[in-house]
C-alpha cells in the first residue's frame, strides 16, 4: 500500500509548475494540501487529512529531486526556435565499404537544392538517412546496392534549440520525453547535436507533439 507522502511526492512530480512553486517556497502549504487532498484521496483511496499532505509537502519540497525540476523548468522557459518539417522519409542502410560513397553522391546531387532536406546519423552497424519526399526516388536510386533495413514514409519533425546550458543540466531529455510519452506520441527518430535536437514521428501525431513542446516553454 502507497504512503501518504510517496503519493503526495508522486503527485507533485506530474505538476512541474507545482515542483517550481514548492523549490522556491512561494505557496502556501496548508491552501495547496485543501486542493490536491481529493486527488491524493483518490490514489491512496482512502481519507487523507490536510496536515498529513502539509506534511508531506514540507518533507519533499526541499529535495533534490525537486530543486533539479525547477532548473529543468528554467531552461525549457528558454527553448529556442521550434522548426517544424512535413513530407519526410527515414532510411535505415547496413554499414558497408560503399555506403559513404553512396551518401557523398547523394550530397553531390542536392547540393544545389536549398529547400531540401536532409541529415544523416551513424551507428555501430547501421547509418539512418533522412531526406524529404521529394528526393526519395533518388536516394532509391543511388542506395540501390545497399542493404536497407527499413524506409519510413509520412513522417514529420520538430527540431528544437535548446540554451547552450542544457548540456550541464541532467533530465531535461528525460523531462521532453516523458511528456510527449503522456501524449502517446510515438517517436520514431531523435538526431541530436549539442544544443539542438529532432525528433520524427508519424505526421498525425506532430500537431499533438507540437502542442506538447511549446507548452513546455509555458511551465
Amino acid at each position: 500500500m502507497k504512503t501518504i507522502a510517496s503519493t503526495v511526492a508522486e503527485y507533485i512530480k506530474t505538476k512541474p509548475y507545482l515542483s517550481s512553486a514548492l523549490s522556491d517556497g512561494i505557496i502556501n502549504l496548508t491552501s495547496l494540501a485543501r486542493t490536491i487532498q481529493k486527488d491524493i484521496e483518490e490514489r491512496t483511496k482512502k481519507p487523507v487529512k490536510s496536515g498529513a499532505i502539509v506534511m508531506a509537502l514540507k518533507r519533499i519540497s526541499d529535495t533534490a529531486d525537486f530543486v533539479q525540476t525547477k532548473q529543468i523548468i528554467k531552461v525549457l522557459r528558454n527553448l529556442g526556435a521550434i522548426t517544424v518539417r512535413s513530407a519526410l522519409v527515414d532510411y535505415s542502410f547496413l554499414i558497408s565499404e560503399t555506403l559513404l560513397i553512396a551518401q557523398s553522391n547523394l550530397l553531390k546531387s542536392i547540393e544545389d537544392k536549398k529547400e531540401v532536406f536532409y541529415t544523416s546519423s551513424r551507428g555501430v552497424s547501421e547509418s539512418n538517412i533522412i531526406v524529404s519526399q521529394n528526393i526519395a526516388p533518388l536516394v532509391d536510386q543511388l542506395f540501390k546496392s545497399e542493404t536497407c533495413f527499413s524506409k519510413t514514409e509520412n513522417l514529420s519533425s520538430i527540431t528544437l534549440k535548446l540554451p547552450s546550458e542544457n548540456v550541464t543540466i541532467p533530465g531535461i531529455y528525460y523531462f521532453i520525453f516523458q511528456r510527449l510519452s503522456w501524449e502517446g506520441v510515438n517517436i520514431n527518430e531523435v538526431i541530436s547535436t549539442s544544443n539542438e535536437f529532432t525528433i520524427l514521428m508519424h505526421e498525425d501525431q506532430v500537431d499533438t507533439a507540437f502542442s506538447v513542446i511549446k507548452n513546455l516553454k509555458l511551465l
